[in-house]
């Protein structure tokens, strides 16, 4: 039975707001237009953290341009006067040996295949495991707001790292109620740049 991950979402949000403490998030955030309807969205009902972690991304120019398009989001984010709380920014290291090693062997796999899933799997983990030691209630990724995503496969490595480390993962479907729609408004609004490959040399190549 396919699971509505956002019926869960939302569950989970409900669950939470009838409580007296006010949870933390730290969202793994892969640019800027995919994080914008995502913080829209979450800020009403969470202390959010971004954590840029993406050695995927190719080249380290293209990098640096989606990390400066996420500080300027937060910029305006923050000034709105709606935002409950302040995000802040966590920036990951960039090291894209990390990702070459991760993948090796499956270059040559098409999109979405287990290369992508390594590629979730590794920038995942590495927030789940910043999620534990930094004591946050919840970690997850904007990743599943793009219609290229498959949620299910993010959710599952989500629940997997969730067990592994002993931290919640909120389980999301951000595409859903037009979350990407709102996504291309909210970048339109912001004049964010949108990038057209995922990140990672082998998908810019398929462009």
């Amino acid at each position: 039975m396919k699971v509505n991950f956002q019926r869960v979402l939302e569950k989970t949000i409900a669950a939470e707001a009838a409580g007296t403490h006010r949870p933390t998030l730290l969202l793994h955030a892969c640019c800027a237009p995919c994080s914008s309807y995502v913080l829209e969205y979450l800020c009403r009902f969470f202390d959010i953290t971004i954590f840029y972690y993406n050695p995927n991304i190719y080249p380290k120019e293209e990098y640096d341009k989606r990390l400066r398009e996420v500080h300027r989001l937060l910029l305006a984010v923050n000034n709105k006067t709606e935002t409950s709380s302040e995000v802040n920014i966590i920036e990951g290291e960039y090291n894209d040996n990390v990702f070459y090693d991760a993948v090796n062997g499956y270059e040559k796999d098409p999109e979405c295949g287990r290369r992508c899933r390594i590629c979730y799997e590794l920038r995942l983990r590495q927030t789940a495991e910043l999620a534990k030691s930094r004591g946050f209630d919840y970690f997850t990724t904007t990743l599943t707001i793009s219609p290229m995503k498959d949620a299910g496969v993010l959710n599952e490595i989500g629940k997997m790292l969730a067990d592994e480390f002993g931290v919640k993962y909120l389980f999301s479907d951000f595409k859903k109620r037009e979350g990407y729609k709102r996504s291309i408004e909210l970048s339109r609004e912001y004049g964010l740049y949108r990038q057209n490959y995922c990140g990672c040399v082998f998908s810019s190549s398929s462009i």
